[in-house]
């Protein structure tokens, strides 16, 4: 199966109601807690399980271990109505449930590197229970963890301490957490959707009748597909914040009233809050973004201000043009084709587009490189998109040609530039034998078929 293939995407609606499984959630700090509540609130029955005998006292008398909304309440209701207990003992939370939840924390030592050891003690303890089990077990990890984790640290631990094999005597899945806390009952209960990570997706039956009754779309994927996307979310999340104060210190500097910024900016859901330019590909260019950041920043440091989140947009930028040329030079060929040399297809603007600097780049290593893109003809290029690519590259016609056949004729890796050239063009002129690197991420619709090697340079 592909890596990153979501296998389905599955209507709540159609998944039977009204079943109840036996839970045990492994750590009750903030995630396992308010999981333990709502899988029972739910109708499940749950044991939780601690180190901490006083958390688990608590939890086993009715009292919630944390602060947060509408917790009292829930693990109240839950214990009266005898559906959520708590215990130190792993072993018997294992033996006496059908699906165990890994909730533990992963904190950072030092150098920044994630401390597993929580999760490594848990799973061991629970491999040795399910050494002991005569029916087949779901362990689920919610902690949140690097991809890779689950399947080559968790998963031979299991199978060393439970002495069984995983997919046939029990199964391991990942099932990320998206709570807030202050909203965490709420965010739980209703979610912007359920992730489920899973070798097969058999192995997901007991979660699905688990989140039968939770609203949002439910996500079944590979599980290292489930890990980043927790990563993926929470990064962007800080990039958020950061952005948000950086651009409203600069807004509080210049006298601009922040709040009315950030009510018309957050109104576009077509560009600014939308999927709009979150889509792995190459660097950006083009007459305005290159500019308009460089403006900023050299504003703020006219006013003192230290800005790194937006200062270090360019130089990540830049990096992103290294990777491409470092992608060209590990294949070892020296006949590069081009198609595409402005920044976005069906447009001529040259200006600061990333396209043209690898070029640039590539030819300063000594490669020979043919250029090709529909939308660009030197003769038609005028003021200052032409003076720019004078500048830049002198001899842009000795490389620029309008004969695509010929220039993929000639070349051992083919560079997809910007979208200029369409599937069929492509499947008319390309080789077997010839290497493809794609810096737009092309749909899987419209990419070329047969090529030797397809490689995204960042996908």
């Amino acid at each position: 199966m592909e890596s990153g293939l979501l296998w389905f995407l599955q209507p709540r609606r159609l998944r039977r109601i009204g079943l109840s499984l036996s839970v045990s959630i492994f750590g009750l700090g903030y995630v396992g807690s308010v999981s333990a509540a709502c899988f029972a609130s739910m109708g499940h029955k749950v044991i939780g399980v601690d180190v901490s005998r006083a958390k688990v006292e608590m939890l086993d008398s009715g009292r919630t271990p944390i602060i947060e909304a509408r917790m009292s309440e829930l693990v109240a209701e839950a214990n009266q109505a005898c559906r959520l207990h708590a215990t130190t003992d792993a072993i018997e939370a294992v033996l006496n449930s059908e699906v165990s939840f890994v909730c533990v924390g992963t904190p950072s030592l030092k150098n920044g590197k994630l401390d597993l050891r929580h999760i490594e003690n848990v799973a061991k303890e629970i491999g040795a229970a399910i050494r002991q089990k005569n029916s087949p077990h779901v362990f689920v990890l919610r902690s949140t963890v690097l991809p890779g984790t689950t399947e080559t640290v968790v998963l031979p631990i299991l199978e060393r301490e439970s002495g069984k094999k995983c997919g046939q005597d029990f199964t391991v899945c990942y099932n990320p957490e998206f709570m807030r806390e202050g909203s965490a009952v709420a965010d739980f209960l209703n979610p912007p959707y359920t992730i489920l990570g899973a070798s097969d997706t058999n192995h997901l039956a007991p979660l699905r009748e688990l989140y039968q009754s939770t609203p949002g779309t439910l996500y079944e994927t590979t599980i290292p597909v489930a890990e980043m996307v927790k990563y993926f979310s929470n990064c962007y999340h800080a990039l958020k914040v950061g952005f948000a104060n950086e651009m409203g210190t600069m807004c509080k500097h210049l006298g601009v009233d922040a709040q009315a910024v950030t009510k018309i900016f957050t109104s576009d859901t077509k560009l600014n809050i939308s999927p709009a330019y979150l889509s792995p590909g190459f660097a950006f260019g083009g007459s305005c973004l290159p500019k308009d950041l460089r403006a900023i920043t050299y504003k703020a440091k006219e006013l003192d201000l230290k800005l790194p989140l937006l200062e270090s947009l360019m130089p990540s930028n830049a990096e992103h043009v290294d990777r491409a040329v470092d992608m060209v030079l590990s294949t070892g060929k020296k006949k590069i084709a081009q198609l595409g040399l402005s920044f976005k297809a069906g447009t001529d603007d040259l200006r600061e587009s990333p396209q043209v600097q690898l070029i640039k780049r590539l030819l300063g290593e000594g490669l020979e490189v043919l250029v090709w893109d529909e939308d660009v003809s030197l003769g038609r290029l005028a003021g200052a998109n032409r003076q720019y690519i004078e500048e830049v590259i002198p001899h842009i016609g000795s490389v620029l040609s309008a004969d695509l056949e010929g220039v993929l004729r000639a070349a051992e890796v083919v560079i997809l530039g910007n979208k200029s050239a369409s599937k069929d063009q492509l499947a008319k002129y390309l080789r077997p034998d010839q290497i493809v690197i794609d810096l737009i991420h092309l749909d899987p619709a419209r990419r070329p078929e047969g090529a030797k090697s397809y490689e995204g340079i960042c996908w």
